[in-house]
């Protein structure tokens, strides 16, 4: 992005930024003590503040003209390495916003440069640097502070890639293969299919399709179905495009299918999550009591609404904030059970695929799958939000559990100081806890009869409560920091109620009450999936899958098949194979609805056996994938352009690079249109989006980016539907757990690898990439790799081998060998990822091997030979002559010490890699 002036000098807003005269009429905090010095404004910042804005320093009264553009430009740096929020809002709750970013300070003075467009007339907006929530003191220094006026209006261009798009993880055998080329072109174009060695496999030509209003983009089609070649390292080339890489193999999706259910243990409140369990995740437990928390153990009811408190603690963040909530804790731990579910009643489902020791939570060797294991987790909480016996609305469920007020990004959930309460109670909550309960009865009874019961009891109890209640909504903003989730209809979750009730009991009450409900008859599938406020077709899908004695059964599947017809008809008319968006709107959490879509289509499959419906899950999961106008895989670690700063308070890399970003398997949003739902970073620059280009990869996004646990839940349920269903996925013995704490040390030239052993191996195995570089031993703990290439990543699986060869699992890891140690701190390297002889695909990282992060990078390098580059992305870019030189984006700018940044390209000629190619850090 680029800041350009009109012929007029531009306005500076700022009153001394330079502070040659002080500091007037500058303010801050009285916890902040500085002094001026050389036209530089340091502060001493205290540690130990939990948010953002518990120590700023600002200034008032800046008049804003809507439709103006301007550039916020300042000179900052800090006594170690961290970030900090700055702003242009109004001092007024709820404090609305015209710009908001959190660059990365440096132990150096660096200019920082924003532009934003004020989308208001403002007389009283304040430019504010919030610079609380850090554990330890530090010095915050800031001079040349401007808000300049006649800026160039920022555009907003995210990085799409390669035009040709495809499900970056792969497509199955047995499975639709189809792709999308964007392109103006109003014929058929040739299209060519290349292994990882370059070799084309198979060609054709592209159907045409014209402009798609969803995307508004002119696209073509390409189908690869008949292709059966498998491996690593596919591309597509179209109209001188080149996909990302992809798979063809059966066992695309076991992963996914693992991950996406894993995702739930980081999530867990009441519990410090084990790094030796996930990896890079491990954390003190949150909500426990401890200083500054004030915990979940004794929650008192909002003020005014009941004088009682509970403990409430243990359940998951619903999102990537703190609070737990009812309704949508309901759903989200239906979905997460209902997977197991479907594994244990449908024709081909493997429910031994989630028994004991197969996702990363520490419940192994307990006997329970642990799929059912995770769900406990998140059932409990709902059990303790009953309102107890004795009290006025004994056996409702409190709609929500939450912080009093608002917190900043990022804070961590030990971290979190404010107040908790409990939100008055609700039908809705009620009725979630009432199927949930239900559900949860029925599935735990062969492993915990005391927990099965207690769930029954639960769900019984909660369905009178809501009988007599049947009318009372939820107060959304009660706490106020907290989300809604409110809903004014409630026959959908009485017919959901009653069904899963009836499904557990068998009894006629139940039964009398589906069929006397209007929901039971009406068409309650449409193109919009379900979710939360919906979740009648829930309830269709599981009186039909679940076995029942329900007296029109017959009619309830076929009414599922029906809709799975729907939808394969909407999935037909789609250049993406999309079911959901022809109306041309993507609400908020739009990629939960494409899911929950899908789950109609594939309890079809399950019902009818028509592989139809199966094919259309397969085709389905392009678009989550990769194949969509932003070229942008959804879910994080799946895909070569993933989706990886979704707004969360602590998977927060993107604020603080200490942070993790989400874990492998999370899925994001995805695309809202919905103008009126926007956050600011949406509202800055979203403005001219349309259908799925209504997204950005943006922590501050959360009404397009968030992380939530009922997003993650179809997405688990879809995957191991995808995983049971796909011919050639490898079995797993029922009490085989996979290696465990897979660990890699690496040197200049060498990998050390050390591992738990499960107790049934009978040998190990040792990848290095996709070959197998040393069988060992059953007991085997450990294994050092030698003679390895500097700066070059290896991934690593190591496997157990059982007696028979059957059933093995691995566990895989990722590593980076390290550079000569007399190369510098600035190093980077170009590496081949696919060659095709024409031409290939490179990818260049950079490396800070320094002591300190910086912020700004350039990196060059010189061709050999006749190479040219025709498509680069992640970088800025000019090729003069062999000379290539390049320089970040901005958002990319930064390298923590130790971190590094990637970016790729297309070239022709012959493919070449390079070591310790040029490379400087900005001053």
């Amino acid at each position: 992005m680029t800041t350009a002036y009109a012929q007029d000098e531009p306005t500076n807003l700022i009153i001394n930024g330079d502070f040659a005269s002080g500091t007037d009429p500058w303010w801050h905090t009285e916890n902040l003590i500085g002094a001026v010095a050389d036209g530089e404004w340091c502060l001493d910042v205290p540690g130990g503040t939990a948010n953002a804005w518990d120590a700023i320093i600002g200034q008032n009264d800046l008049p804003l003209t809507a439709g103006e553009s301007y550039e916020l430009r300042f000179t900052a740096r800090a006594s170690t390495p961290l970030s900090v929020r700055a702003l242009v809002q109004r001092d007024v709750d709820p404090w609305p916003s015209a710009i908001e970013e959190f660059p990365v300070l440096d132990t150096e003075p660096q200019v920082y440069s924003y532009t934003f467009t004020a989308n208001e007339d403002w007389s009283d907006a304040q430019l504010a640097f919030q610079i609380g929530r850090h554990a330890e003191p530090w010095q915050f220094c800031i001079s040349d502070v401007a808000v300049l006026s006649d800026a160039e209006p920022p555009v907003y261009e995210p990085d799409t890639g390669p035009r040709v798009r495809v499900n970056q993880v792969g497509y199955l055998p047995e499975g639709p293969k189809r792709a999308t080329l964007v392109s103006d072109a109003t014929e058929s174009v040739a299209w060519a299919l290349q292994d990882a060695a370059g070799a084309e496999v198979a060609s054709g030509v592209t159907d045409p399709h014209g402009t798609e209003p969803t995307s508004d983009l002119a696209v073509h089609t390409i189908d690869l179905s008949d292709v059966t070649a498998t491996g690593e390292g596919f591309t597509l080339t179209a109209d001188g495009e080149v996909s990302y890489p992809f798979a063809i193999g059966a066992g695309a999706y076991d992963s996914l299918a693992i991950d996406a259910l894993s995702f739930y243990y980081p999530q867990r409140s009441g519990i410090a999550i084990d790094d030796e369990i996930a990896p890079g995740y491990g954390r003190e437990a949150g909500h426990v009591g401890a200083a500054p928390n004030q915990g979940d153990v004794d929650v008192p009811c909002y003020p005014g609404t009941c004088d009682y408190s509970l403990d409430v603690s243990g359940g998951w963040y619903d999102a990537g904030d703190h609070g737990k909530y009812v309704v949508n804790g309901g759903i989200s731990v239906a979905q997460v059970m209902g997977t197991y579910e479907r594994a244990l009643h449908a024709d081909g489902g493997d429910a031994d695929r989630l028994g004991d020791g197969s996702l990363r939570i520490p419940e192994h060797g307990d006997g329970v799958p642990d799929v059912l294991d995770e769900a406990r987790w998140e059932m409990e909480f709902l059990l303790s939000m009953q309102v107890p016996a004795g009290e006025q609305l004994a056996g409702m469920a409190h709609h929500k559990m939450s912080d009093e007020a608002w917190t900043g990004l990022p804070l961590l959930p030990a971290d979190d100081p404010q107040p908790r309460y409990l939100g008055p109670p609700s039908t809705a909550a009620t009725l979630n806890l009432a199927a949930a309960a239900a559900q949860c009865a029925r599935l735990f009874s062969p492993y915990d009869e005391a927990f099965a019961a207690e769930c029954r009891t639960a769900a019984e109890t909660a369905w009178d409560a809501a009988t007599a209640n049947p009318d009372m909504l939820a107060q959304e903003n009660v706490p106020a920091g907290s989300g809604g989730y409110g809903d004014a209809e409630l026959d959908d979750e009485f017919y959901w109620a009653a069904a899963e009730l009836f499904l557990t009991t068998g009894e006629s009450a139940y039964e009398d009450f589906i069929l006397g409900s209007q929901l039971h008859t009406d068409d309650v599938f449409d193109a919009n999936g379900f979710g939360w406020q919906s979740v009648a077709p829930l309830a269709r899908l599981q009186l039909a899958a679940v076995p029942n004695s329900l007296a029109d059964r017959e009619r309830v599947i076929d009414s599922v098949v029906a809709a799975g017809e729907d939808y394969l008809a909407r999935q037909a008319a789609s250049p993406w194979d999309l079911a959901y968006g022809q109306s041309g709107q993507f609400d908020w959490g739009s990629n939960s609805n494409v899911l929950n879509a899908m789950i109609v289509t594939a309890v079809a499959y399950d019902l009818s056996g028509d592989e139809r419906f199966r094919d259309g899950v397969y085709a389905g999961l392009d678009y989550i994938l990769g194949r969509n106008a932003l070229n942008n895989s959804y879910v994080t670690g799946y895909g070569t352009h993933d989706s990886r700063n979704m707004h969360s308070r602590w998977y927060a890399n993107q604020l603080d690079p200490t942070l993790p970003n989400p874990p492998v398997g999370t899925i994001s949003g995805g695309p809202n249109s919905v103008s009126s739902t926007w956050d600011p970073v949406a509202q800055r620059w979203l403005q001219d989006c349309t259908g799925q280009g209504c997204y950005i990869d943006d922590i501050g996004s959360f009404a397009t980016n968030e992380l939530t646990v009922n997003w993650n839940a179809p997405l688990s349920w879809i995957a191991n539907f995808v995983a049971d269903t796909t011919e050639g996925s490898d079995p797993q013995p029922d009490d085989l757990a996979a290696v465990e704490n897979l660990a890699a040390t690496p040197t200049t030239e060498t990998v050390k690898l050390t591992w738990d052993t499960p107790p049934w191996t009978n040998e190990i195995e040792v990848r290095r990439d996709s070959t197998v570089i040393a069988v060992l031993p059953g007991g085997s703990t450990e294994y050092t790799d030698t003679d390895l290439e500097p700066n070059t990543e290896y991934v690593y699986t190591v496997t157990g081998v059982p007696e028979g060869d059957e059933g093995a699992l691995g566990s895989s890891v990722s590593v980076t060998t390290g550079f000569p140690p007399d190369e510098g701190a600035c190093q980077a390297t170009v590496s081949v990822v696919n060659d095709w002889g024409s031409g290939w695909q490179g990818a260049v990282q950079v490396r800070n091997y320094g002591e300190s992060s910086i912020n700004g990078w350039d990196v060059g390098w010189t061709w050999t030979e006749d190479q040219r580059i025709t498509q680069l992305w992640n970088a800025e870019w000019e090729q003069t002559g062999a000379d290539v030189t390049t320089s970040p984006l901005g958002w990319n700018a930064a390298i923590a010490s130790g971190g590094s940044v990637e970016f790729g390209f297309i070239a022709t000629g012959p493919a070449e890699p390079q070591d310790f190619i040029s490379c400087e850090f900005a001053d």
